[in-house]
């Protein structure tokens, strides 16, 4: 890939539209689109700034190294405490008995003060943007950190492998009640 394709990768990556780019590296939205076309290419001093501000290393920026978008040849996952990124591209569909929802992107949000009958964390994913935030979808529980842990890993494992869909199989089922959700044995 050029550094064009590059970069409007790396930008939509990060959630940024080409005016918000452009307002982060001090140039007008125009400098960004004619990058993003290859009619034209920042200074030097740009370039190195353009880098550190995508979080990539300027090999990644110019040459045909950007791993968070050659699925087929290494998925980039950003896998972590908190969650999993994919690529809007390789957006996966997810299943819970009733619920089919595409998602590219998965958090992990902690229960407070959970008790010994009540999960301790739920898998929420995210289907597109909203007016002000993110679509979420609350997608399972799950009765521990390892549950969850192993859960994140099978999805990005589906995703790497190419596949449209995934069954969620480490959650567990629950009782929702009116301030709390039970874990049902």
């Amino acid at each position: 890939m050029s550094f064009a394709e590059n970069l409007k990768i790396l930008r939509k990556e990060k959630y940024l539209s080409q005016e918000q780019l452009a307002e982060i590296m001090d140039v007008s939205r125009q400098a960004v689109s004619k990058w993003e076309q290859g009619s034209g290419y920042p200074e030097t001093e740009k370039l190195i700034e353009l880098a550190k501000k995508l979080d990539v290393s300027l090999d990644v920026l110019l040459l045909d190294k950007t791993p968070a978008y050659e699925i087929k040849q290494e998925i980039a996952i950003a896998l972590n405490e908190k969650g999993l990124t994919v690529p809007t591209e390789s957006a996966i569909y997810i299943q819970n008995e009733d619920i089919l929802v595409r998602c590219y992107k998965f958090f992990i949000s902690p229960a407070v003060l959970p008790t010994k009958r009540e999960p301790k964390f739920a898998l929420f994913g995210v289907d597109g943007a909203g007016l002000f935030e993110d679509r979420q979808n609350h997608l399972g529980w799950y009765a521990e950190k390892e549950d969850i842990q192993k859960e994140i890993a099978a999805i990005a494992e589906a995703v790497k492998s190419g596949d449209r869909t995934y069954k969620l199989q480490y959650n567990c089922k629950v009782k929702n009640g009116l301030f709390s959700s039970k874990i049902v044995e």
